[in-house]
């Protein structure tokens, strides 16, 4: 994916060392400890380590959502190759005061549509917890389909998806 990506509001760019304290606070977040889990993020030393793992391994992008305005680092975007699934996962995580204002929506939906349209991705899957309302309806207003349920680590996530409709997944 070419980065990086505006639109009239923001501006998507790769994670870099230099955010390390708004990863410091997102990670410590009510949403992200609730939703994705508790990352023991408890230092400035702590968040570099975090990015510094993040940017060296393989199958895994994370961007900075900024307000273009200020240049203010509101969320993220991420884009993983599980394990146990068969497709990428796309994923987002917002800081709290930055919720409800479609920030989300502007910024997954663009980088959904890049992605998509490269023929490597045939599909495009995301994964939540079945109580977790706010991705759920993102994913949905995003064109997600609900495709099933998993266990993964004695949990049970949604899992949803979309397919590339300019290459989709061969029938191999």
């Amino acid at each position: 994916m070419q980065v990086p990506i505006t639109t009239n509001r923001l501006s998507i760019g790769e994670l870099s060392i230099n955010d390390h304290d708004f990863v410091f606070e997102l990670l410590n977040s009510k949403g992200w400890l609730e939703f994705i889990g508790n990352r023991n993020i408890h230092s400035k030393e702590d968040a570099v380590n975090y990015i510094s793992k993040i940017l060296v391994t393989p199958n895994l992008s994370y961007w900075v959502v900024r307000l273009i305005d200020g240049n203010i680092p509101v969320g993220i975007i991420s884009l993983i190759k599980r394990d146990y699934l068969l497709y990428y996962d796309l994923g987002f995580a917002f800081l709290p005061q930055y919720m409800g204002l479609g920030y989300a929506y502007e910024a997954a939906a663009e980088v959904k549509l890049n992605i998509l349209q490269d023929p490597a991705h045939a599909q495009l899957l995301a994964t939540t917890f079945p109580h977790n309302t706010s991705s759920i309806r993102l994913l949905k207003k995003l064109g997600f389909q609900f495709e099933k349920l998993i266990e993964i680590k004695n949990e049970i996530l949604q899992v949803y998806s979309i397919t590339n409709r300019y290459y989709p997944p061969s029938n191999d």
